[in-house]
């Protein structure tokens, strides 16, 4: 599938799904909840999982989403950094939120008494092979005009899951603290020049018979294989993908093209701009940064650029 430009639409499940989102998993989906909440819940069946199978928006399913409590937990992985989560996480929360209205049998949703519902907590583990800082918060209005009056807002919490990153919540989650050792490995083959498939081999042979994971992985490993090589596929087209697009955005500004790319390449050239500005007196950079809509830090990174 390599070089073409396009994905498998097949909607396999993602490897963080199989694993997370597993019914026969629960323990494991626990431990991620209470290392990500610092709590301490040790019945794997106060998980109830609310994951809807047959959804799928922008060519993704919904990865994992479950009840603890009175917390309503929405979490994906992604390989790639998308700053549309909220988006997508709206989507699937008001599709959540409706299938536990009409399967709470107390709920009564013309009710002129206030109805109590669950928690949301929309956490988005990222993966990819991007710099990214170890934390980040998505927020829905971030895609409106600069101070719109919005009525709706969503937050998203995108946690660095690469190995070596977050190491504190990693540790706390030794089925997390694996599949990011998995993924790490799988990438170091691939680096060296062997196969996908090979190199999914080499990290199972290699990985730790301490991990819990391990087991699971050995009696799937057809599955396994077939999602990891799935999402390698995804991640590399969707990287083609946004550079034919920035190099399109460049070269045509408001030509057609992919309209992703070419928000970047456009966006590139304002920096192009800003960075001229700063360079010339004419801007301070904080003036640049606010308008490039990023904080000094955010700017600097991005440019170069010190105070």
């Amino acid at each position: 599938m390599s070089g073409t430009g396009r994905t498998n639409r097949e909607y396999k499940d993602r490897l963080f799904r199989f694993i997370f989102g597993n019914p026969d998993n629960k323990a494991w989906t626990l431990s991620l909840y209470n290392a990500i909440n610092g709590s301490d819940y040790s019945d794997p069946e106060a998980i109830r999982l609310t994951t809807i199978d047959n959804v799928v928006y922008m060519g993704m399913k919904n990865d994992v989403s479950f009840l603890v409590s009175d917390v309503m937990n929405l979490y994906e992985q992604q390989a790639s950094f998308n700053p549309n989560m909220p988006m997508r996480f709206l989507i699937y929360a008001g599709m959540l939120y409706s299938k536990y209205i009409k399967g709470e049998p107390g709920y009564r949703e013309y009710s002129s008494v206030q109805q109590k519902a669950p928690v949301p907590r929309c956490v988005c583990f990222y993966n990819g092979t991007a710099q990214l800082e170890e934390r980040r918060i998505l927020k829905l209005s971030d895609a409106f005009e600069p101070d719109a009056d919005a009525d709706i807002e969503v937050r998203v919490t995108m946690i660095n899951i690469n190995y070596g990153h977050n190491r504190e919540l990693l540790e706390a989650c030794g089925p997390l603290n694996e599949y990011s050792w998995f993924v790490d490995k799988i990438r170091g083959g691939q680096g060296s020049g062997t196969d996908m498939e090979t190199a999914i081999d080499k990290a199972l042979k290699e990985m730790p018979e301490e991990f819990v994971i391990k087991p699971f992985l050995l009696a799937n490993q057809a599955e396994v294989k077939s999602m990891c090589i799935t999402e390698y596929d995804e991640e590399r087209a969707f990287a083609g993908q946004r550079a034919e697009g920035r190099a399109e955005g460049r070269a045509e500004g408001r030509a057609e093209g992919r309209a992703e790319g070419r928000a970047e390449g456009r966006a590139e050239g304002r920096l192009e701009i800003l960075i001229g500005l700063v360079k010339d007196g004419i801007l301070t950079l904080a003036g640049a940064a606010e308008r490039a809509g990023m904080s000094v830090p955010e700017f600097e990174a991005e440019t170069g650029l010190k105070a």
